[in-house]
């Protein structure tokens, strides 16, 4: 392919479940069409887009998983969350994804290895940074909108139906359909917690993130005065903080790259406390540096929550989903895409672009160590 050539990208479908969310929505796959690359688009029935939408922009359709077989060399995988599990095979392709094995999290070597092996390259959506360092597209805000979300409603569960373990997840139609049951769900709650609002904590408030975490608090009917908005000011002296305790939601928003002192710990939490629920955001799960070493799980959207163990007996549970914005699918793909569009635009001059070229350095560093 030359430096000019429009690529070809491959859509594959999502394997994890209860992914509904795209990387290339079928407006996004237009606009690339016309600026003359070849899309081709996996099926799958479990993207929130119907393989129509994608059929009537131009987008040939195949079979799930068929890159594997038969995408071209050059073609480029495009997905959002991981490969298929329990599989270990080489990986030829150039493969652009949230791989999640840059920081070291689990079976970062495994993955890494099988890209050498097949001689692919992995250009992280995670990474992708401009000439400011800033990423050039994020589902951060969507991530923390829908994490405070599920937190605020664990919260009312825990106050309506105590009894019972929270359920499943399920996407919602548009952000409108969600604020109107949680505001439904906190009326119903706090006549049950004597007409007190729950006091929310954010931390990484002043980011992408906790700003979606906020605006969402706002919206559902959380007095702003019960919002608790920290960044790295309150926290530059370093952790355990007890007014983590003290709220009673937590939401953890901060984007972890260096070590740093726990935010919690067991002693606090076996300790008196208001907080009945962490909403992991960062969901630094598998990562050595994990600020929240009370849990060592992801939750999933069919199990959401795990009970933390505490000698304190009020309840206290954790949801630490690593794929929150697919609650709104839609418009978490829609906002992600669009942000995403003029750096795929840029995969016509790949070499010359400096954030599709330090995605690539970043892969070779990342795979250097990997076998050091």
């Amino acid at each position: 392919m030359s430096s000019t050539q429009a690529p070809h990208l491959w859509l594959r479908a999502e394997t994890k479940p209860m992914e509904h969310r795209a990387a290339l929505t079928p407006s996004t796959a237009k606009t690339l069409l016309d600026a003359g690359f070849t899309i081709t688009v996996e099926r799958s029935s479990q993207r929130i887009f119907d393989d129509s939408e994608y059929t009537k922009v131009g987008c040939p359709l195949v079979n799930a998983l068929s890159w594997k077989t038969d995408a071209p060399a050059d073609a480029y995988i495009v997905g959002l969350k991981e490969l298929p599990e329990n599989d270990d095979s080489p990986l030829h392709h150039t493969h652009i994804f949230f791989a999640h094995c840059f920081k070291n999290q689990g079976g970062w070597k495994e993955l890494l290895s099988r890209f050498d092996v097949g001689k692919g390259t992995i250009l992280d959506l995670e990474f992708l940074n401009d000439d400011k360092g800033r990423r050039v597209a994020a589902f951060g805000y969507m991530a923390g909108f829908a994490g405070a979300a599920v937190a605020i409603d664990v919260w009312c569960h825990q106050k309506i139906n105590s009894s019972q373990r929270y359920g499943e997840l399920k996407p919602y139609p548009n952000e409108d359909a969600l604020i109107s049951f949680t505001k439904k769900r906190l009326s119903q709650a706090i006549t049950k917690n004597n007409n007190v609002f729950p006091k929310v904590m954010v931390m990484g408030a002043l980011g992408r993130c906790g700003t979606g975490a906020c605006e969402f608090a706002i919206k559902a009917g959380i007095p702003e005065e019960n919002i608790v908005k920290w960044d790295i000011n309150e926290t530059k002296a370093g952790g355990p903080f007890s007014e983590i305790v003290e709220a009673d939601i937590f939401v953890n928003c901060i984007y972890l790259n260096t070590k740093i002192p726990p935010f919690i710990t067991r002693e606090l939490i076996d300790g008196p406390r208001n907080l009945s629920i962490i909403c992991d955001v960062s969901c630094d799960t598998t990562n050595p540096n994990n600020p929240l070493p009370v849990y060592t799980i992801n939750t999933t959207f069919d199990k959401p929550t795990v009970p933390v163990e505490s000698s304190n007996p009020y309840p206290l549970e954790v949801c630490s989903i690593d794929h929150l914005p697919t609650l709104l699918p839609r418009e978490s793909s829609d906002l992600f895409s669009k942000d995403l569009l003029s750096t795929m635009l840029a995969l016509k001059h790949r070499k010359e672009s400096p954030v599709w070229g330090g995605a690539e350095n970043l892969f070779k560093e990342k795979l250097a160590a990997s076998k050091a």
